[in-house]
């Protein structure tokens, strides 16, 4: 497949919000336009070294954007793409590549859950069937699973970390409404965040409202009984700016599939994949002085739907997440000028997982309530021009109660309820240091306390070199440890039949990045990056019962590319090559199951005077089957590659009305997603988007 690469780039497109848009600023000072337009590359002021080049950004990082004014309503050119606020930045280390994708985007992709967003960025493989189900079938960054790395909501903890079945993090816990834009890093920036991110940090920032008050709203149907509503209402008086959201969502996923498909029933269709969800976001922040600020934002997740882990015979299983997220935050600036920032944050995070369902004549049931507290101090500091240390506390307690019980003799002796509890303090700091104009580095640390692992130190380094104007080479390692989830340790899971284990290890090691970022023009970049791991003690499933399998390393290479050939038009390639090959065990030599060699993503886009129409490629070479095989497929087996393509577009009715149209797998083909589990084919999408 790899034919398509040389011949569609000149070609492929994107709508990454960066370069999304041929927009001529009318009237409006340069400083504060850049709030209002998503720019071409040649008119983002950045330097050329920066690691951040390709990263969909739609405000620099020295523009304030608490005090901006509002973009003209009245305007006709391209209103659609016309942002009405725009979040702060994390500041963070150049050694590694930062991508950013805005909302602007996730629009133009289509995306009904944060999965969709993380899916066109690169280093991701997301193996789903159907909104929702990446939280039984997997996703991985780098080759890391999705709870080997850390997902942040305004900087805080998104879920509380239960294993992979029970509790990854739920992908479709945020309405798409709320987001303001997903950002995606690693590398030293484990230290800050935690020293389980071997794969990386994905941070989702939420909407402030600005300007009078708005209203946007959406509707729209398709295929498989979809259907899917949001509303969202923001804007601001005086020293209060407010958003809120609301998303409903429903599918039921039933089509048909190939004999020898997980979950076909006997009627030959896809069972017990329906999916639905509501969530709610709000948030309001208050301006107390020129220096003090309050933020509070609450997410509300209620989602019921059936569990398709590629079981055989047919799983019949269902599974209720009950979500909330409360999070409290107070910035100030200390001192006479803006170079000491202190952050202080409170967070109460609770996720009810209950899985139950017949089999045969027996009932099961299964349910994990756990409740997180957090606390964050963040404290930024510009000890000289050349030199910032941000360095803190985090704290963590959390709570688990689990209840067990089946009607199945063989089972029984199983039953039980837990009661369980573990504290978390972590220290960290980041220094950075710009040794010359050319040269910055930093260096991290992270000092854990953990009520049920001791204490336990991670440092992490990373430099950064501008070879020449056009040019920058980069770098870095993190050490990292990631604890074994409450429910792996105590918890029976009566759907699988994992047994717990209580002796399990922590999983330890370590991860590293090299790369180039290079501005081959004022219209061509590019940031390439090769990483690496080395996990030792993985977690994972033996004879029925979690173990620590033993030694998983991984190397890779990352490419993104953006190029902007034509007025209106722009392109974007992302390609990851992932070997995550298990060191020990039976499985010595194997790649890990779920996680494919290549994933290559493109996209070409058009935008004019409201008009869109984006075309999205994936390439998918095919990821090893792992477990629940069918008789004669053994653990060499991998599944067939696949090429899918998505068409996305935009027609305007109206200043404030327009008509969205998503057509989905365009070439038809019913490929194997993952381990027995297969696309649905052809799909569509269609809806209305309002603005008032």
């Amino acid at each position: 497949m790899f034919f398509f690469v040389p011949v569609a780039l000149p070609s492929l497109l994107i709508a990454f919000p960066v370069f999304a848009a041929d927009i001529e600023p009318k009237d409006v000072n340069k400083s504060t336009q850049v709030n209002a337009v998503i720019y071409h590359l040649h008119e983002i002021n950045l330097p050329a070294t920066n690691a951040e080049l390709l990263t969909q950004e739609s405000t620099p990082n020295n523009v304030d954007s608490e005090n901006q004014p509002e973009t003209d309503p009245t305007s006709t050119d391209d209103a659609d793409i016309f942002i009405e606020v725009i979040g702060e930045q994390d500041t963070l280390p150049e050694s590694t590549p930062v991508y950013v994708i805005d909302q602007e985007e996730i629009k133009k992709q289509g995306a009904a859950s944060l999965a969709d967003v993380l899916k066109k960025m690169p280093g991701f493989a997301i193996n789903d069937v159907g909104h929702g189900a990446d939280i039984h079938t997997g996703t991985y960054y780098r080759g890391a699973s999705i709870n080997q790395s850390v997902f942040l909501i305004n900087g805080r903890p998104i879920n509380t970390n239960i294993n992979t079945y029970h509790g990854g993090t739920d992908l479709n816990s945020i309405p798409v409404e709320a987001i303001e834009r997903v950002e995606l890093y690693s590398g030293v920036t484990s230290a800050l965040y935690g020293s389980s991110a071997f794969g990386g940090v994905v941070n989702i920032i939420t909407k402030e409202g600005y300007g009078e008050p708005k209203l946007t709203g959406s509707v729209e149907f398709g295929s498989l009984s979809l259907n899917n509503q949001q509303v969202s209402y923001g804007g601001s008086s005086g020293a209060v700016k407010y958003n809120f959201s609301f998303e409903r969502y429903f599918t039921d996923n039933r089509y048909r599939v190939p004999l020898g498909a997980a979950n076909r029933d006997s009627q030959g269709f896809l069972s017990n994949a329906d999916t639905a969800t509501s969530t709610y976001f709000g948030s309001i922040a208050l301006n107390l002085d020129p220096k003090n600020s309050l933020n509070l934002d609450v997410t509300k997740l209620s989602s019921r739907r059936g569990l398709v882990y590629f079981g055989f015979p047919l799983q019949r299983d269902r599974l209720d997440h009950d979500g909330l997220n409360v999070g409290l935050s107070w910035k100030t600036q200390l001192g006479n000028a803006q170079d000491s920032t202190l952050t202080t944050s409170l967070g109460y995070n609770q996720d009810y997982f209950s899985t139950y369902g017949p089999t045969g004549n027996f009932y099961r049931t299964g349910a994990l309530d756990t409740q997180q507290i957090t606390a964050r101090v963040d404290h930024e500091w510009k000890l000289t021009t050349n030199n910032k240390l941000r360095w803190g506390l985090d704290l963590k307690n959390t709570d688990l109660n689990g209840d067990v019980l089946s009607t199945n003799p063989s089972r029984i002796a199983n039953n039980e309820t837990e009661n369980r509890s573990v504290l978390n303090t972590a220290l960290f700091a980041v220094n950075t240091w710009n040794i010359s104009d050319d040269f910055q580095l930093d260096l991290g640390l992270r000092q854990s306390f953990d009520g049920q692992f001791g204490s336990y130190f991670n440092p992490s380094t990373g430099l950064r070199y501008a070879v020449t104007p056009n040019v920058a080479v980069r770098g870095s390692w993190a050490g990292g440890q990631r604890n074994p989830g409450l429910d792996q340790l105590y918890v029976y899971d009566t759907v699988h039949g994992w047994e717990q284990n209580p002796d399990l290890e922590p999983e330890t090691g370590s991860s590293w990045t090299a790369g180039v970022d290079i501005k081959f023009s004022d219209n061509l970049t590019g940031q390439f990056t090769y990483f690496g791991s080395s996990l030792d003690n993985r977690l994972g499933i033996i004879a029925g019962r979690w173990e620590n399998i033993g030694l998983v390393d991984t190397n890779g290479f990352e490419a993104a590319i953006q190029l902007k050939f034509a007025a209106n038009w722009s392109t974007f390639l992302n390609y990851t090559y992932t070997d995550a090959q298990i060191k020990t065990g039976s499985e010595k030599g194997l790649q890990l199951g779920f996680i494919p060699y290549s994933v290559l993503q493109g996209g070409i886009g058009y935008q004019n005077s409201g008009w869109q129409a984006n075309l999205y490629v994936t390439y998918n070479s095919g990821a090893r089957r792992a477990f629940f095989t069918n008789p004669g497929d053994t653990s060499l087996d991998f599944i067939p590659s696949f090429v899918n393509l998505d068409l996305s577009g935009r027609i305007p009715i109206n200043s404030s009305l327009g008509l969205t149209v998503y057509l989905e797998n365009l070439l038809d083909e019913q490929y194997e997603r993952v381990n027995r589990i297969y696309s649905p084919g052809f799909t569509f999408r269609i809806g209305l988007t309002s603005s008032l």
